[in-house]
């Protein structure tokens, strides 16, 4: 079998044709980085007590001074959540000393939200577990996406399944707006989540495998890493002027179906054409790039023999990727790594309310260092190795979470800055992993292995929605956890085969061994 990038080396590095596809596909993950990101604001907590039906029911006021007990919250004095003193009838005094439940509700503030799922459904005290919750079916959702869509991907194409992903998240987010259950909400969002991550997961393959090896770096990093961020950006925009969390899911779904457009102008990868032998097919989109491209190619471009050997033409199964010695090496380390970051990542973003501070400035903040993370992730990608582009950035994230530990409450700035710097690092990591990933694995399984990679990664993400929780109660606990995570990753990472400026694998019999 030739080399692909040889044979298709006439076309160029960046003609129209790849600065098109380079575009449109990093457009593609606008959306996917507010999605999962929404529930900072869909799912925040406003401030909130029991409900009393003898007093105004607006938030505050001196009677339910009188009528609930208080409570001790990060260091400050409010009105109890979840209590409330029983009221008495044949008594000189309103209420005694006994409390109960919040019989009648609860009222919340209005300060910052108008509404949030939470409020909709009363989901704090004895259901404040189903808020994080519905986080967790979410990554359910990408769980199961991540697997199903790797399996397809690999078996009916790369452009089918990133469009059909994407059509899964758009049409049932624009549903979920109009749940009228909590239930309701749940089940569609993890329809949504299956349709989250795969979509990113198929935009990376089908560029890196449509693209050129100078061209995938940046197209990786920066391109659909950046727009990501960028998505992310928006999201604490979007929520700032739209404080009801129904009209904020519509305006965050909506510019979804503008990328129904995108079909006629992404074609199929010619990799995973010639992976199934279908030659024709493959030669027809690389001579259709090169008019483009305004480039004449030559009379044949692919053989026969380019595609795999009649011994490698097969159907390919998740369980392939554990086959043999170095593919499951790399796989087992590549889903613990992902894990972890996953884990660090998500996270530190769901953490972002239980921070001091405006929680939009604060998701703002979070989004912008995703931008210097994904860039300082580049300029290491060209200039050192593709292990320590990894692991380098882990070690720092969970040193510098270790640290909080020992800061003194009173300098919350200081704690800020530690936990920007950690997500910067865990962020430029994860970005970096799916380059990293689809050069470690073959062609004939390579959306495959991201997919079960990412799938399992949704275990860490699962975890993230309670490991923010307990900083409701503890402020320093998460970060105590994820930075432990993060450093053994990091010594996971270093284990890994190198595979800067080395051709992409086309068969599971290329993949190299760990290095010890």
């Amino acid at each position: 079998m030739r080399d692909y990038e040889e044979v298709t080396s006439f076309l160029g590095i960046w003609g129209p044709f790849q600065r098109t596809i380079y575009v449109l596909l990093s457009l593609s993950s606008i959306p996917n980085g507010y999605v999962g990101m929404s529930m900072v604001f869909l799912a925040d907590i406003p401030p909130h007590h029991c409900r009393v039906p003898s007093l105004n029911s607006s938030y505050g006021g001196l009677g339910y001074n009188l009528s609930i007990p208080t409570e001790e919250l990060k260091g400050e004095t409010i009105l109890s959540r979840c209590r409330r003193y029983t009221e008495q009838e044949d008594s000189g005094s309103a209420y005694s000393n006994n409390t109960e439940g919040c019989l009648d509700g609860w009222v919340f503030s209005k300060k910052q939200y108008v509404s949030t799922i939470v409020t909709e459904w009363d989901l704090v005290c004895d259901d404040a577990w189903k808020a994080p919750f519905s986080v967790t079916v979410f990554f359910f959702g990408v769980l199961t996406g991540s697997f199903i869509s790797g399996i397809l991907s690999d078996r009916y194409g790369r452009k089918i399944i990133f469009f059909a992903t994407m059509a899964v998240q758009t049409v049932f987010s624009v549903i979920q707006a109009a749940s009228t259950s909590w239930e309701m909400f749940s089940v569609l969002y993890f329809l949504v989540g299956m349709g989250q991550i795969a979509n990113y997961c198929s935009a990376f393959v089908l560029g890196s495998e449509l693209l050129t090896k100078s061209c995938r770096i940046s197209f990786s990093t920066l391109g659909v890493a950046l727009t990501y961020a960028v998505g992310y950006m928006c999201l604490p925009l979007f929520a700032y002027f739209l404080r009801d969390w129904r009209t904020l899911l519509l305006a965050l779904s909506a510019p979804g179906f503008l990328y129904i457009i995108l079909w006629w102008y992404i074609p199929e990868s010619p990799r995973w054409l010639l992976s199934q032998g279908r030659v024709e097919e493959a030669e027809a989109i690389i001579r259709a790039a090169a008019k483009k491209n305004g480039i004449t190619p030559p009379d044949v471009i692919f053989k026969r023999d380019d595609t795999n050997n009649v011994g490698e033409q097969k159907s390919y199964t998740w369980i392939d990727l554990f086959r043999s010695a170095n593919m499951r090496n790399i796989t087992l380390i590549n889903i613990i790594i992902w894990i972890i970051v996953s884990l660090t990542y998500y996270g530190l973003s769901l953490n972002t309310p239980n921070m001091d501070g405006d929680p939009y400035l604060n998701c703002f903040i979070a989004a912008c260092s995703e931008v210097v993370g994904y860039t300082l992730s580049w300029v290491a990608a060209r200039y050192i190795s593709r292990r320590l582009t990894v692991s380098l950035p882990l070690f720092v994230c969970g040193a510098v979470l270790l640290i909080i530990k020992f800061v003194p409450e009173e300098l919350n700035a200081l704690t800020i800055t530690l936990v920007m710097i950690g997500k910067t690092c865990v962020t430029g990591a994860f970005g970096f992993l799916y380059l990293y990933g689809t050069e470690l694995f073959p062609t004939v399984v390579r959306n495959m292995g991201l997919g079960v990679s990412s799938m399992a990664s949704r275990i860490g993400s699962t975890v993230s929605p309670y490991v923010a929780y307990i900083g409701t109660y503890n402020k320093v606990l998460p970060y105590i956890l994820m930075g432990t995570s993060s450093i053994i990753s990091g010594v996971l990472g270093v284990m890994l085969p190198e595979t800067k400026d080395e051709e992409l694998p086309e068969l599971i019999s290329q993949v190299k061994p760990l290095r010890w």
